[in-house]
């Protein structure tokens, strides 16, 4: 009985096993999906593409359940995973061909015994190259490429080279306290990608600084405990690979996508299903709905995100002078809140962008307005709580000014809350934004943004269905993955886990 309790245990701790039963899960749903979609019932015929993809993953769904059972026969007797089951990671890697972002990812983490952020970073940095070329190379079917295409290519196959090296290079180097010294100068190089909206280059590039420098261990010690709390939620981390994913494809699409495709009519392609040259069709117009999706990608991060950030800053910086001063100067700053905190969010947003016109600055300030109050007792109620504090008392003490300790002091200490809270509502703002436009309140009609796109999708259900699935699935999917990687946020920075 005992050795059964302590098996279970060690299951249950085992990262690589929780994780086979995940990709298992999901490698079955998308295998499902993929059957059904294989027949067409309108024409009764077979669709030879999906049913291939319905067999790829279904035999990576059995393999994978294969690999869970060895797992788990390497814990029960030898205590530990075998190198001879870490290898059968290898073959799961080359799923990204078939795009499963669940099995390849597990692949990479099972062939390495390596669990660092770092390798983790490093990982998925080229998991999110890998999937920026494989959407852009649709574009080759396309009568004709922008410009500057290839050279954009090229670029982004040098990138998933450099990250298929530095996911060696980290495996065999980094530790979780420290890296070698020569690291130094290539995670400042390795910095350099973000610029292609990577963000797990910036992420890989701060940590291999920081565990290379070697000067701060507590430092090293609290990001190393950070991100191995929040790589550990399997949900979390997928929900921060769609994220920066999406947000990667919305800054590299203007170099590898040609916008007339998706606002230019073409009468000639009006309404035409899904094939290589148009992957997911095209609208009433002839507009290509894989460009506008693309495209509309960029509208929905970009209002979501500054309507978010604008009221943390604004309501924090309420918030924080609200709970740090008190009585009178509380009263008056949350009184004025409350009023505004009383009018619906989406009623004031319709209001402010009825009077001012419909286009994308009125709507972050439409959505930037109404959620002022929700941040600004976020932080006062954190503010009231660390003021009390001594290293506040210590600043008063030494003679620092108001200023300097609520905004030197005292808010960067109050930051954590904000950050988890900005992360799980900033899928409501991409909502908002999308329902904005539907209902003709959000940006121009014209613009491709997710909305617009789902309204017009939205006239054709029973005849071009497809029209209206996939921009939904788009915002369904975004929202989930703020949601998740907002609740692993949560959890990492809970000080109840600590």
């Amino acid at each position: 009985m005992k050795v059964i309790s302590n098996l279970k245990l060690l299951l249950k701790i085992t990262q690589e096993y929780g994780n086979a039963h995940f990709t298992l899960s999901f490698s079955a749903i998308f295998s499902l999906l993929f059957l059904l979609y294989s027949f067409n019932f309108s024409t009764q015929s077979i669709r030879p593409i999906v049913l291939v993809f319905f067999i790829i993953y279904l035999l990576t769904t059995l393999y994978v359940w294969f690999i869970s059972k060895s797992i788990k026969k390497d814990l029960a007797n030898e205590r530990e995973i075998q190198n001879r089951t870490r290898i059968l990671g290898y073959p799961l890697i080359l799923t990204v061909l078939a795009g499963n972002v669940f099995a390849s990812s597990y692949g990479i983490s099972l062939v390495s015994k390596n669990k660092t952020p770092e390798y983790t970073f490093a990982a998925y940095a080229l998991l999110t190259q890998l999937f920026i070329i494989g959407i852009s190379g649709f574009n080759l079917f396309k009568p004709y490429v922008i410009d500057t295409y290839l050279l954009a290519i090229g670029t982004f196959i040098v990138l998933a080279v450099i990250f298929a090296l530095m996911l060696v290079l980290v495996a065999k180097y980094v530790t979780a306290t420290s890296a070698p010294k020569w690291m130094l100068p290539v995670g400042i190089i390795i910095l350099i990608p973000v610029l292609s909206g990577n963000l797990f280059s910036l992420l890989l590039g701060v940590g291999l600084i920081k565990k290379a420098r070697q000067k701060d261990a507590s430092s090293i010690e609290k990001w190393q405990k950070m991100w191995s709390k929040i790589l550990r939620n399997s949900m979390a981390v997928f929900g921060m690979f769609f994220i920066i994913f999406m947000f990667s494809l919305s800054v590299v699409s203007p170099w590898t996508f040609d916008y007339d495709f998706a606002t230019q009519n073409n009468y000639s392609a009006i309404l035409q299903t899904p094939t290589l040259e148009y992957p997911l069709g095209t609208d009433d117009f002839g507009r290509d709905l894989f460009s506008r999706i693309v495209f509309g990608a960029q509208i929905s991060l970009i209002v979501g995100f500054f309507s978010t950030i604008i009221p943390a800053v604004i309501g924090g910086s309420l918030g924080a002078i609200s709970g740090y001063y008190g009585k009178k100067t509380d009263n008056i700053i949350m009184r004025l809140l409350d009023i505004l905190y009383a009018i619906p969010g989406i009623l004031l947003a319709i209001a402010i962008i009825a009077a001012f016109g419909a286009n994308t600055v009125n709507l972050i300030i439409a959505l930037s307005v109404g959620s002022i109050p929700t941040y600004a007792r976020t932080m006062r109620a954190t503010v009231m709580q660390i003021s009390n504090y001594e290293f506040v008392e210590s600043a008063r003490a030494l003679g620092a000014s108001d200023s300097s300790i609520i905004f030197r002091h005292i808010v960067p200490n109050s930051l954590a809350p904000m950050i988890v809270k900005a992360t799980l509502t900033i899928g409501g703002a991409v909502i908002s934004t999308s329902s904005l436009s539907f209902l003709g309140l959000g940006v121009e009609p014209h613009i491709p943004e997710w909305g617009n796109i789902l309204k017009i999708g939205s006239t054709y259900l029973e005849t071009h269905s497809y029209l209206a699935i996939f921009p939904g699935l788009c915002i369904m999917l975004l929202v989930l993955s703020f949601n998740f990687f907002g609740d692993g946020l949560r959890d990492a920075f809970d000080p109840k886990t600590n």
